[in-house]
């Protein structure tokens, strides 16, 4: 990857964002609006002494899935329609390499994605009084790397995609058995073993545990960095396979 040329496609990419009014409302207010829906549909629990609200624990979860959730759908269709517009083969007749537009991407909205987290957790924190262990900074910070994760995956579905309406489909197919099984709704340890297997090969299982330790703990944990770490991986090896897998244009 060439340095300059990596920053001049994250440049590009923040430009097009800025001017994009509807996706800017999309990545930061849309978090803090469903936020605001949990905590009101959590807000009468009663909660045993000494244990966290169930919005507590329910809150810290969805300040990562909420970002990876939106960031998957938006970068799968942006890439897209870089691809059916042509924009993408044009750009690949430059010195551009695939590795440095993906790249690209991670970064523009990775930088988007800590306005968006910083944006929640302001919500979480001093309007709805959302408690954790841990230190804000370590959420935000998980938080980010949840959406870039989003940004990964995206990105490489929409290299089998045709249609936006075929990139949205792979949201069912590979964001919701995520959901279903990073431990939200049942703890993974109590799953089938074939759940729980399942469950261990998706990143979003590790991202979720991290802030979970971090909800838990007032210092870092080796558990947390650990699963800060494969997450981190996944996210190098899903933009990697996307350059591999990457179309210059829909066929």
């Amino acid at each position: 990857m060439n340095a300059r040329i990596l920053a001049a496609t994250t440049g590009r990419i923040l430009r097009q964002l800025r001017h994009d009014r509807r996706t800017i409302a999309l990545l930061v207010l849309v978090p803090a609006v469903l936020l605001t829906l949990v905590y009101f549909m959590y807000a009468d629990q009663p909660t045993p002494p000494g244990q966290p609200t169930t919005f507590d624990r329910i809150a810290l979860v969805m300040l990562g899935i909420f970002p990876f959730v939106i960031m998957f759908l938006v970068t799968s269709i942006a890439m897209l329609r870089e691809r059916t517009s042509g924009t993408l083969e044009r750009l690949l007749t430059t010195p551009l390499g695939k590795l440095d537009l993906l790249f690209g991407y991670g970064i523009a909205f990775g930088l988007a994605a800590a306005v968006q987290a910083a944006v929640a957790a302001a919500v979480a924190y001093w309007i709805f009084d959302l408690e954790t262990a841990g230190s804000i900074g370590l959420v935000i910070g998980i938080a980010v790397l949840d959406a870039v994760l989003g940004v990964a995956l995206g990105l490489l579905c929409s290299a089998f995609a045709r249609t936006e309406f075929q990139a949205v489909q792979f949201l069912p197919v590979v964001v919701i058995p995520q959901l279903l099984l990073c431990g939200l709704f049942v703890a993974r340890d109590q799953m089938a073993g074939w759940l729980q297997a399942l469950s261990d090969a998706f990143p979003l299982s590790y991202a979720i545990e991290a802030l979970q330790e971090v909800g838990a703990h007032a210092e870092p944990t080796g558990r947390m960095w650990r699963d800060v770490a494969v997450v981190f991986g996944a996210v190098v090896l899903a933009l990697v396979l996307a350059a591999a897998t990457l179309r210059r244009r829909s066929g």
